[in-house]
């Protein structure tokens, strides 16, 4: 397995370390529904040194990777960040990923761990000014209402105004870092992004403030399903278009991107199943996998599901059949018939990322 600059660190103080993608990351420290709750509340810091990361310079080489994306790059203005995707030649999923545009001729990039050798083969070949900068940088999140008030208190202070999907280059005691506003929490909170020396001063930094705690791979996961974030490799992958993903907003159809001809043939077929929120009346927790039936007919699959630690009940995400997939609507999933039901987004409401500051 792969180790983050941080591994040490999570040794010292007790993560269980699991295997992510290759990876050798903590999936918790002082318990999943402990770390959940205080990432909701508080603060909670997260080593996301794992993710693919690329720095795009130039108009030209810009336009080459807006041209593999699904999203329109050309009215993000400075220091705004734009979701979207990048899709095979059939318009499945090879990853979600967010760009930052940081000045007009730079553009800063970030992916998942688990297709990053494909997708760096798609942004980087034949792009020379696309430089992968994945394994010499290091990423840690501070998620939670009070993150900001950590960062400003460590000196952070290009956090006072940073609005919700901005980002900003910064620097921190001698030290270049890129700060975002961005997240997988739907709470307020920010992504470093730095070279991987500094990452564990930083990490210890933050760490020593009162109310921040570690939380790892199993509370980041609970908290994303309550909010309907989906899971690159999970929720979607090379065999769902976007039009399947629920990403049907971030489409620009008015731009040209590989995959495109046959995503407009899909649209125009008009029989996709299309990803929903779920939930349950229990503490009961669908499960990834579980089929999903309207009386005996089977409509769908549950692609994600867990028991929401903030709402006290089972929550998911599944791919249902357009006709079943209307909000309210009961249907049930798994062997022993869970009882679930199709909600909205996000199923937890309370979370504070677009808190206004």
């Amino acid at each position: 397995m792969q180790r983050t600059p941080l591994y040490d660190e999570h040794e010292k103080i007790g993560g269980k370390v699991v295997d992510f993608n290759g990876w050798a990351l903590p999936v918790q420290f002082s318990g999943i529904v402990k770390e959940h709750l205080h990432t909701r509340s508080a603060a909670s810091l997260f080593d996301c040194s794992h993710m693919g990361e690329y720095s795009i310079k130039g108009v030209e080489a810009i336009q080459k990777f807006s041209d593999l994306i699904i999203s329109d790059l050309t009215k993000v203005p400075i220091g705004r960040c734009r979701y979207g995707a990048i899709l095979d030649e059939s318009a499945g999923i090879l990853d979600d990923l967010i760009t930052f545009r940081m000045a007009e001729d730079e553009i800063y990039v970030v992916t998942n761990a688990g297709p990053i050798e494909s997708v760096t083969k798609q942004i980087c070949d034949d792009n020379d000014g696309a430089v992968h900068v994945s394994y010499e940088t290091a990423k840690i999140d501070i998620q939670g209402p009070k993150s900001r008030d950590h960062l400003l208190g460590l000196g952070f202070e290009a956090a006072t105004e940073l609005k919700y999907f901005n980002a900003t280059w910064t620097e921190w005691e001698g030290h270049k870092i890129l700060l975002a506003r961005t997240g997988y929490t739907g709470e307020l909170g920010y992504e470093l992004f730095m070279d991987n020396e500094l990452a564990p001063e930083v990490w210890n930094r933050i760490l020593e403030c009162e109310g921040v705690e570690p939380a790892g791979l199993g509370a980041r996961d609970t908290i994303r399903t309550e909010v309907c974030y989906g899971l690159s490799g999970q929720d979607f992958n090379t065999e769902i278009s976007p039009l399947e993903a629920a990403m049907e907003p971030f489409i620009a159809w008015d731009t040209e991107f590989i995959g495109k001809e046959k995503l407009e043939r899909i649209r125009e077929k008009d029989e996709y199943a299309v990803l929903v929120p779920i939930v349950t009346k229990s503490r009961r927790a669908p499960r990834h996998d579980f089929e999903v039936f309207h009386g005996e007919n089977k409509v769908g699959v549950v692609t994600s599901g867990t028991f929401g630690p903030s709402v006290e009940h089972g929550v998911g995400l599944a791919r249902i059949d357009r006709e079943f997939s209307k909000l309210g609507t009961q249907l049930t999933a798994g062997p022993k018939g869970l009882e679930i039901a199709i909600t909205e987004v996000p199923v937890y409401t309370q979370g504070t990322c677009r808190i206004k500051i």
